[in-house]
């Protein structure tokens, strides 16, 4: 199954569900599509979304899913990664009044150098990236967290617990 989630953000991304609609109609995506659309006011034709989900039920999506769609969103690509699904990113851009600025490039662009995703300018390459996803292998997601803790235990002068 591949899931589309598009976030939680007061934004629309229709050119993405538009397009995917448009590589099933086209056979290009022939498995089940189930989608997070959010705040989007586009309705797929060819394929299962709900507006938003519940946490446990997007984790329970995300389990299931063998590829995950995204916007540009840190939380939803960081998700992913710790469940090890190969995933595409597509960013929200300001000049279709989907975000404020294009900082989702910028994310989407420092997952992909490092290995992590598949990383696109546009949805107009979202046929060669799934074609790209099938033999992509990501480097294994590491965060970065615990680290950052211990730096900050060790400047405050706490020893771990």
């Amino acid at each position: 199954m591949i899931l589309v989630s598009l976030g939680t953000q007061d934004f629309p991304f229709n050119r993405l569900l538009e397009k995917i609609d448009e590589l099933i109609e086209e056979k290009v995506i022939q498995e089940e599509v189930i989608a997070q659309t959010g705040y989007s006011s586009y309705v797929p034709r060819h394929f299962k979304y709900t507006k938003f989900t519940t946490f446990d039920e997007f984790e329970e999506l995300l389990d299931q899913c063998r590829i995950l769609i995204t916007h540009g969103g840190t939380g939803t690509i960081v998700g992913g990664l710790r469940k090890k699904k190969r995933i595409i990113a597509v960013p929200r851009l300001k000049k279709y009044a989907e975000h404020v600025d294009d900082h989702q490039t910028e994310i989407i662009n420092l997952f992909s150098d490092k290995n992590f995703i598949i990383g696109l300018e546009d949805v107009s390459e979202l046929e060669q990236a799934l074609q790209a996803i099938e033999t992509f292998e990501p480097i294994d997601y590491v965060s970065g967290n615990q680290k950052i803790v211990s730096l900050i235990d060790n400047f405050l002068g706490r020893t771990g617990a």
